[in-house]
């Protein structure tokens, strides 16, 4: 089992142990609604998706038997559909929300401040409003978070006992899907700081951009130094998939 499929059945037993509480007390069909920022047809949403299920079945429930699970499916660059599925779901006025990740949690919030929303990849909960502290999140909104903004520093300071030669580092991030890069990008200028690396904040919204961006920072290396030192297109993308 991978860690995304491992935390989304982990979300799967928060969110029922309450339900099931409740449907002991009155028997009744508890509805569940989901908001998933991957299109349909992403097969990685659809694994999601299975896992949760999977999840559910094992702590006692089933799909037309005591629970009815309402999944709308968008991906997260598109702000309107967003908009319009949260809205959609909330007035289904189901028992629990599962939320994705960042953008659908913010999404969900704009539209119910007392349906209780669950969710399962959320970077920086705290800096995103979505909760008041860890011990405590107050409010209607609780979940998982699978990463911490420190690591950033992490990540450079490796990447510098990997390549030591490396003097300039771009940090690229998507400003519509990762409103919180700020909170990553502290620490990493701090460690970039501290081994003598320049710390460069890439902001990218689609691969068009990503493209861009590295053939200008190239052409910037090769202006300053004989050998040029470029990040890559493959740890660029996982440093901006690890941060939505």
């Amino acid at each position: 089992m991978d860690r995304r499929a491992f935390i989304t059945i982990l979300g799967g037993s928060i969110l029922a142990a309450p339900l099931a509480a409740k449907a002991q007390q009155t028997g009744q069909l508890r509805r569940i609604g989901m908001l998933m920022g991957l299109a349909e047809s992403d097969p990685r949403a659809q694994a999601r998706v299975a896992s949760f299920r999977k999840g559910l079945q094992t702590l006692g429930w089933a799909e037309g038997r005591n629970a009815r699970i309402d999944i709308r499916w968008t991906t997260t660059s598109d702000a309107s559909a967003l908009q319009r599925f949260a809205k959609e779901l909330v007035a289904l006025q189901p028992d629990v929300i599962v939320s994705h990740n960042t953008p659908t949690t913010a999404a969900l919030r704009q539209h119910t401040s007392t349906i209780p929303i669950v969710f399962v990849v959320v970077s920086d909960p705290v800096g995103s409003g979505f909760v008041a502290s860890f011990p405590r999140p107050g409010g209607n909104v609780t979940g998982l978070t699978n990463i911490e903004p420190t690591m950033a520093g992490k990540w450079l300071e490796l990447l510098k006992e990997a390549a030591p030669h490396v003097t300039r580092v771009a940090f690229l991030f998507n400003p519509a899907t990762a409103p919180y890069a700020e909170s990553y990008l502290r620490p990493f200028r701090a460690a970039a700081a501290s081994v003598a690396v320049e710390a460069i904040a890439t902001p990218v919204r689609d691969i068009a951009e990503l493209e861009t961006a590295i053939a200008a920072d190239g052409r910037k290396a090769g202006a300053r130094e004989s050998t040029p030192h470029v990040v890559r297109p493959a740890p660029a993308a996982q440093v901006l998939a690890a941060i939505q």
